[in-house]
């Protein structure tokens, strides 16, 4: 939760490819107090069945960016190895981007949710309500 001094962040990740959330993917939450500043690794999560990273770590007071880095690479290979399994003529060579690094600049008070849009071989992502 966002407060006059901190911001907030939410997350989650939907695969355009099925047009269904992608479940189990870890995410990594990074902040620092300035754009010249260190990196600090917060903490992480993984998304839950709908996509969603409900448990995401406070921002500490201070911070202007933030980078959140989403491990894909295994989501897409258990992806593909469930194809596989289904139909052994599929050959797709999973994920061309093993992972995704989102880097934006936070205000205190406000609360900022970032969706992925994921599918094997692109993303994007827009801040969202």
């Amino acid at each position: 939760m966002s407060t006059s001094t901190t911001a907030s962040v939410s997350t989650h990740i939907l695969d355009t490819s099925i047009g269904r959330p992608a479940g189990a993917v870890a995410v990594q939450l990074s902040a620092r107090p300035g754009r010249d500043a260190d990196w600090r690794t917060l903490g992480g999560s993984a998304t839950d069945a709908d996509g969603r990273c409900k448990d995401l770590p406070a921002l500490p007071e201070g911070t202007t960016h933030v980078r959140l880095d989403f491990e894909v690479e295994p989501y897409f290979a258990k992806k593909q190895a469930d194809a596989q399994q289904d139909a052994p003529a599929n050959r797709d060579s999973g994920a061309f981007f093993p992972e995704v690094a989102i880097t934006f600049a936070v205000t205190p008070g406000e609360h900022y949710h970032v969706p992925l849009l994921l599918n094997p071989f692109g993303y994007s992502v827009y801040r969202g309500s």
